[in-house]
């Protein structure tokens, strides 16, 4: 069996047949060099499904369905609450965050955010390519821009604070329900005076300082998402 994996949007059922786009032929053909008859994987949040070439027709693969691989999967829900930051940094965290499991992005613009504005199409794509590399069959969903206030009104969370003043750097999981886990993560100025207020206000915070070194906001995120792995798993 092949370890290529894609991600397809439709429905998928044995016995089916169908092509994948332009970009996903072309991957298959020019840079995976697969061939007619030959076996790969698609998967969506309904499950993986091993698939096998039938023809290869200007430049476009046709498939069909031979067998389901995995069942649909019972996800821990884990969410990242960031600052955008620039671009390459930006896709990173989200490449970096997706292979970790986080299942939501919430992008907020802070008080000191100084990139305001997401390409939400580019880290889809980033998502979906990260998905298909760490073996996820679930695709995080990435969240339209909100403001801090927005963001703590409308969501029940189990909220975990990245904090550097905070006097302690240990998660107390005793305190955690089943509601989903957030991470929150400032920007690259840090949280405001006031915006720290608001969030350790929030009921179901909890505040850890992860270093004691000023991290980079993608060092933070990775740091945090694993520390809450170690305690979750």
């Amino acid at each position: 069996m092949s370890n290529i994996r894609l991600f397809f949007s439709a429905t998928l059922s044995a016995d089916m047949i169908d092509k994948l786009d332009k970009s996903q032929s072309h991957y298959l053909i020019k840079v995976m060099r697969i061939k007619e008859n030959e076996f790969f994987s698609l998967f969506n949040k309904n499950g993986e499904w091993e698939a096998k070439i039938l023809k290869i027709s200007k430049s476009i693969v046709e498939f069909k369905i031979i067998k389901q691989l995995r069942q649909k999967e019972n996800i821990k829900e884990l969410w990242l609450a960031f600052s955008p930051i620039k671009s390459n940094y930006q896709n990173f965290i989200i490449q970096k965050a997706t292979e970790l499991g986080v299942t939501r992005f919430l992008p907020i613009i802070f008080e000191r955010t100084v990139v305001r504005k997401i390409n939400k199409e580019r880290l889809d794509k980033i998502v979906i390519e990260a998905s298909e590399q760490s073996n996820r069959i679930n695709l995080p969903k990435i969240e339209d821009s909100q403001n801090l206030n927005n963001f703590l009104k409308t969501n029940s969370m189990n909220l975990i604070f990245t904090d550097l003043n905070s006097n302690t750097n240990k998660i107390d999981k005793s305190k955690l329900t089943d509601k989903p886990i957030c991470i929150i993560v400032g920007p690259e100025g840090d949280f405001s005076a006031a915006e720290r207020e608001e969030i350790l206000s929030f009921s179901g915070v909890q505040a850890i300082k992860i270093s004691e070194n000023i991290l980079r906001s993608e060092t933070a995120v990775i740091s945090a998402i694993s520390i809450i792995n170690y305690v979750i798993n």
